[in-house]
């Protein structure tokens, strides 16, 4: 296994998932605060699952996301 190609992937593996999750949830934000379903100043807790099929591989982190 090539070291400085194994971190690479995983560097632009998570860089694409971290940009394409903060879309997704500024727009789910953003429609849920125009539908009303949201004020805008809450606390909204977050789960992230990693799974990886290959290795039995399957982690969840857990967060919050604050709107203000």
């Amino acid at each position: 296994m090539n070291e400085e190609t194994f971190n690479m992937s995983i560097r632009k593996y998570l860089k694409m998932v971290g940009v394409h999750s903060q879309h997704e949830i500024e727009k789910a934000v953003t429609a849920a605060i125009s539908s009303g379903q949201l004020k805008g100043y809450e606390k909204l807790p977050a789960k992230m699952t990693l799974m990886i099929g290959e290795l039995n591989l399957n982690v969840s982190f857990d967060g919050e996301i604050s709107l203000e």
